[in-house]
């Protein structure tokens, strides 16, 4: 079976919860619904309509400064970036406008803006992303590309630890959410890459590209 993050040949069956089947990779240790139970673009606009995060949530501005205070120290001044994914309510974005960084933003759903996608970037966000990538590989060759070396990735994305609550885990539960990664399986990616990762709380990582020689 081939694992939709490293794209090696090492998925194996891993687990039926209901009518959902899940595989695992013994490579990069990435968990995956199986590519045939995806939910369609509708929906997961459907899902997205149901979430309710506005700039004015203090409780969500809280949330989000987990990536975005680790992140903030690492940048230098007034540096350009992308909110990837970034939904709706592109609050992340607002946060890092207000530390005097400039964001783009691009969403396939909420911000289709394919010039958005035509540039590099100091930095790159994914909030609550990558669980959703159907085909992680690619998402992740493209995200490198729009990065300039020397760059910042920053990741969040609820990292899956224990297989015994696998099946009763409320991320799992979300029907968007097609992939989750160990701490391990972000590594592999960054190592893949050629990135330098760091983890500096749980559920965030932020890779670093190295600058050019």
């Amino acid at each position: 079976m081939r694992c939709p993050v490293c794209e090696g040949p090492d998925g194996r069956p891993f687990q039926v919860v209901g009518d959902r089947a899940y595989g695992r990779c013994t490579r990069c240790e990435a968990t995956f619904l199986f590519p045939e139970q995806r939910p369609s673009l509708e929906a997961e606009r459907a899902e997205y309509a149901l979430h309710q995060n506005t700039d004015g949530d203090v409780g969500y501005r809280a949330f989000l400064a987990r990536l975005a205070t680790p992140l903030l120290q690492r940048l230098a001044p007034a540096q350009h970036g992308l909110d990837f994914g970034c939904g709706p309510g592109p609050v992340l974005a607002a946060m890092l406008r207000e530390a005097g960084h400039t964001v783009a933003l691009y969403d396939p759903l909420f911000h289709p803006d394919g010039a958005a996608l035509g540039t590099t970037y100091d930095f790159i966000t994914c909030t609550e992303v990558t669980e959703h990538f159907h085909e992680p590989a690619a998402e992740f060759r493209r995200l490198d590309a729009l990065l300039r070396p020397g760059g910042w990735l920053a990741l969040m994305t609820r990292f899956q630890t224990d297989d015994a609550r696998f099946a009763h885990w409320h991320y799992r539960r979300d029907p968007t959410h097609v992939v989750f990664y160990r701490e391990t399986t972000l590594r592999w990616l960054a190592h893949h890459h050629g990135w330098q990762a760091e983890v500096p709380c749980p559920n965030v990582v932020l890779m670093h590209k190295p600058a050019a020689a």
